[in-house]
């Protein structure tokens, strides 16, 4: 289930309260595939085409290594790059900072975000390389990949939106069980591809999250067709917020 959060009022929230809350919020140039990467995690489905100039918030209530969780994604639009940065900042639990494989300016552009998130910021970020797909057409190679990540004390992904679920799913719960872990918890580098097996992560037993905002009523979204991704085509879906997609 997913919907509409507002980032008005927060939710009030206690020790005791359950499920667990955590905000992930993806970061990266336009057309590096967040959109994508969200609506792979919330509905196992793969869909290229969105406007790209669409920035929400979605709630789905997940299951991490035995322990119910909320978990708020925000799918962020930033036209000029890291500017406006207080939305996302002072809301964000952890931090999805995304480029794409086949683009040298996408992988440019989320150095600048990693930058500003290690002065702005204490909680975790994983740097993850999306379209593993369109390998042909690398322009970032993962040694430069592993490097970025290895200054910036974060950990490091490859997935796919369009390929395996698995894959995408874990990697947004790694970013749960790093929220988890509590903020300024730093990892050394580590690549895991679609092509190879995924780390076992450890169970982390005390949630330790902020007070996040509560879910507003359902609201009817359309994902537009107007930017087409590369060579790739899929039908559109539309996304009725606040109700369950099967």
């Amino acid at each position: 289930m997913f919907g509409k959060v507002k980032t008005g009022q927060p939710a009030a929230a206690g020790p005791d309260s359950s499920p667990a809350e955590c905000n992930v919020v993806l970061l990266g140039m336009m057309g590096s595939g967040k959109s994508a990467l969200t609506v792979k995690f919330l509905t196992k489905r793969f869909i290229s085409e969105y406007d790209p100039l669409l920035e929400d918030v979605y709630s789905s209530e997940q299951v991490v290594d035995q322990q119910p969780v909320t978990v708020r994604v925000m799918d962020t639009c930033d036209q000029e790059g890291p500017v406006n940065n207080e939305r996302y900042l002072t809301w964000g639990s952890v931090f999805l900072v995304v480029y794409s494989i086949d683009s040298m300016e996408s992988f440019k552009c989320c150095q600048l975000y990693l930058h500003m998130l290690s002065l702005h910021r204490k909680s975790p970020i994983i740097l993850l390389g999306n379209k593993l797909d369109m390998d042909l057409y690398r322009l970032v190679s993962r040694s430069e990949a592993e490097s970025v990540a290895s200054c910036y004390g974060c950990v490091f992904f490859e997935v796919s939106a369009c390929l395996d679920y698995l894959s995408v799913q874990h990697v947004f719960f790694e970013a749960i069980r790093r929220a988890r872990k509590g903020r300024g918890y730093l990892v050394p580098a580590v690549c895991v591809s679609e092509n190879r097996a995924a780390p076992l992560a450890p169970s982390y037993t005390t949630p330790c999250f902020k007070e996040l905002p509560a879910p507003t009523t359902a609201k009817l979204v359309t994902v537009k067709t107007s930017r087409a991704q590369s060579k790739r085509r899929a039908t559109t879906l539309t996304l009725l917020k606040g109700f369950k997609i099967f």
